[in-house]
């Protein structure tokens, strides 16, 4: 995705953010949910969807404008956090909705960067995440982390690289980016504070900044660079100089949208990470005139890739934004036929109404 449209979502307000009182179906599934610790950390889910199934969702509100264009309700909304966001309360309004809750974690604040990967890696945002963390586990809710998604496009500022090609220095560097997520990822699944803290050093961090265990939380971990090439297109900012490790996430995926219908890099990608799990964390119509022809492409390849069992709609925040369903009526209406399919999922497992 091109830097204009993160502008969209760096200067918009969140979904959920703001959200500071819990819904009754929040507080019914904190109760549910066991909080116990256990001698380690929380083993990793992907809480995939049942076999055969794929979880639609879409970004943006509101959600009836998505349901009322696809004839959808959405197995999982998603909301972009700034990086210090208030958090208590940011699985309210997914749970209200009866849906999983994604969240798309970027290191910025507006325009404003907030900490740096190296940051993170040290320790020095350990106060915020674990109160987001705190907040997921004490709701029960399933939640998909999307963590400093398109890491290998200049306009992140927790890339590697500037637009031109030079690099942003040591404090962005894509080892920096690789510590980051692993600490995040001890930190979201929870656990022990004994156990996060011997992996921490293992992995020559510093120990949590914490004197308390971490609940066990109901998380996935989302690894969603753009396909390659990496913009800029340079030796080091390829999606695989960024890759954590297998054990360190649960989905691999992509945003892919209209304008840069990349389908042989989107092949190749895909291949690159066999036996994983593949989301498409964005996909949209935007920026060119109505496009159906896109979705019936998407949807094409999606049933002939059988790992793909999540796919989310970026409507924006925006009601008269570049990608609102609204502006492209013949895409609506594809994406209205090809969700129909008994396959794509309106409600999880635990949240049928």
């Amino acid at each position: 995705m091109g830097a204009d449209n993160w502008a969209v979502r760096r200067h918009a307000p969140t979904l959920l953010g703001n959200v500071q009182h819990r819904s009754p179906l929040v507080t019914a599934l904190g109760v549910a949910f066991l909080l116990a610790i256990g001698s380690g950390s929380a083993a990793a889910s992907a809480f995939l969807p049942p076999a055969g199934k794929v979880f639609q969702g879409e970004a943006g509100e509101p959600i009836s404008s998505y349901v009322e264009a696809t004839g959808k309700h959405p197995a999982v909304i998603q909301d972009f956090l700034a990086w210090g966001q208030y958090v208590p309360g940011i699985t309210a309004g997914a749970a209200s909705a009866h849906a999983r809750l994604m969240i798309m974690i970027s290191t910025e604040s507006g325009s404003r960067e907030m900490i740096t990967p190296e940051g993170i890696a040290q320790g020095q945002g350990d106060a915020w995440l674990i109160s987001l963390q705190n907040s997921i586990a004490s709701s029960g809710l399933v939640t998909y982390i999307r963590l400093m998604a398109e890491m290998d496009g200049y306009w992140n500022s927790y890339s590697a690289y500037n637009e031109d090609g030079s690099s942003r220095g040591p404090a962005h560097s894509s080892a920096e980016y690789k510590q980051a997520w692993r600490r995040v990822t001890l930190i979201m699944r929870g656990g022990t504070l004994a156990h996060v803290d011997a992996e921490l050093h293992s992995l020559g961090m510093p120990p949590l900044r914490a004197s308390h265990d971490l609940p066990v939380a109901r998380v996935a971990m989302l690894w969603v660079p753009q396909v390659a090439p990496g913009d800029p297109d340079v030796a080091g900012n390829q999606p695989s100089d960024y890759w954590p490790g297998r054990q360190w996430v649960d989905w691999v995926g992509t945003d892919f949208y209209s304008f840069a219908p990349n389908f042989p890099g989107l092949s190749a990608f895909y291949n690159s990470y066999p036996g994983m799990p593949f989301v498409f964390g964005e996909y949209a119509v935007g920026e060119t005139p109505d496009d159906p022809g896109f979705i019936d492409q998407l949807f094409s390849w999606v049933a002939s890739h059988p790992r793909v069992r999540m796919l989310i709609y970026n409507q924006g925040v925006n009601p008269v934004g570049p990608f609102r369903l609204s502006r492209f009526p013949r895409t609506a209406d594809a994406l209205r036929r090809v969700l129909s399919g008994p396959q794509f999922l309106s409600y999880a497992p635990e949240l049928q109404p």
